[in-house]
């Protein structure tokens, strides 16, 4: 099969859609905030739904954004959620999800953990052959899925944030400790997950391929969970992940493992950052302007520790940005640029490198990419308030 990566290229008014640069000049207080586009979220959950395999569960992983409103549309768009903490838990059940549309797994999970998962009725992945006797005896009869590690079978790649597969990841079982539960009835899920931010499709498939060659060493499954890491464009080219090829791919391969297996297997898919991240912008005001050397330094009211992700990845965060002046975008001649945070704490930058016009006080500086993991993963540590979301 051909490796067809990306669909449907953008303009730059998609990029930064004009009612995001209408709310920005009408902004009457000048507080940094995260601004959604309901719509577009609503889009990416239907990418999802639209996959034609008729055994389809899609749960959203909550670690890329766990806020109220953006919860809210997520049940809206009818999905499940992803979680992997009680944390989290206490939010998708304050949004109104009931424990069957909740998927867990997580590591190194205590046992008070387990029992409150086994209690709740809730569909649990475990990672380690010590979870699977924790959990035999902390809940005894109820079925179980387990995380596989098939770095051994495919050659794991390094994918934003790491490797996820082989001996060099902590995650999941690897293939020996897989097999030593081979015929296990109470196994009624493998579950997969390949890495973050992957927009090689070929990889997906070919883990795939490597995951389902378990599937018949246990008689009881009932799904196959691939997890997520669906790309995101980062040098805003405007292209996206060919979800309908991938979708018929995966349709294709399943039916025909499903054809071929004791009953219909389900496909559980949890999606995190590429449902929102394109979805959400940051604003910023400009408060100071400094120069050094060939560089434009353009301080503004915010702080990395309200719009973390540079903070956490400092090499592989990356999000476009505009200036924008009024209610109009400035387009002039681009200058090396960073954005700096209003602390005196030395990394505090927002972008290190990047291009944008001169930059004027009181200009709006507006980041993409910005729907997930940034506002949900909001730090304490610098003093700075949680900045304010809107959706429009």
């Amino acid at each position: 099969m051909p490796c067809i990566l990306f669909s449907m290229v953008m303009t730059t008014e998609e990029l930064l859609p004009e009612r995001i640069i209408r709310f920005s000049g009408k902004q009457n207080d000048s507080a940094p905030c995260y601004v959604y586009i309901s719509s577009e979220i609503k889009r990416m959950c239907q990418q999802f739904k639209d996959i034609p395999y008729p055994h389809v569960s899609v749960h959203f992983a909550t670690m890329a954004n766990a806020m109220p409103g953006f919860l809210r549309i997520i049940r809206e768009s009818g999905l499940g959620v992803f979680i992997n903490t009680i944390g989290h838990y206490k939010a998708v059940e304050k949004a109104g999800f009931s424990p069957e549309e909740i998927v867990f797994t997580a590591s190194a999970s205590s046992d008070e953990l387990l029992q409150f998962l086994g209690d709740q009725g809730i569909t649990v992945n475990l990672d380690s052959l010590h979870q699977v006797s924790r959990w035999r005896l902390l809940c005894p009869n109820r079925s179980f899925g387990i995380r596989c590690n098939i770095g051994d079978s495919v050659f794991p790649v390094d994918t934003t944030g790491g490797v996820f597969l082989g001996s060099s990841s902590r995650l999941g079982l690897d293939l020996d400790e897989i097999r030593s539960l081979a015929g296990d009835s109470d196994i009624k899920g493998l579950h997969l997950y390949v890495g973050t931010n992957i927009l090689e499709m070929d990889y997906f498939l070919r883990c795939y391929d490597k995951l389902l060659e378990l599937v018949n060493i246990f008689p009881g499954l009932e799904y196959i969970d691939l997890g997520g890491g669906f790309g995101v464009d980062e040098d805003s080219t405007g292209v996206e992940f060919d979800f309908k090829t991938y979708g018929e791919a995966v349709t294709q391969l399943f039916t025909k493992v499903s054809g071929a297996y004791t009953r219909p297997l389900r496909i559980i898919f949890e999606p995190g950052r590429v449902i929102g991240a394109v979805a959400g912008f940051f604003i910023s005001t400009v408060t100071d302007i400094k120069y050094r050397d060939d560089k434009q330094l353009v301080g503004v009211n915010a702080s990395s520790a309200q719009f973390p992700r540079p903070l956490f990845y400092p090499e592989e965060a990356v999000h476009p940005a505009w200036l924008v002046r009024g209610s109009k975008l400035v387009e002039s001649m681009l200058v090396k640029s960073a954005v700096y945070g209003c602390s005196t704490y030395s990394r505090d930058y927002l972008s290190r490198n990047i291009m944008l016009p001169q930059a004027m006080i009181g200009d709006k500086i507006i980041f993409g990419n910005a729907g997930a993991y940034c506002n949900s993963a909001h730090t304490q540590f610098l003093g700075f308030e949680q900045a304010a979301e809107y959706y429009i």
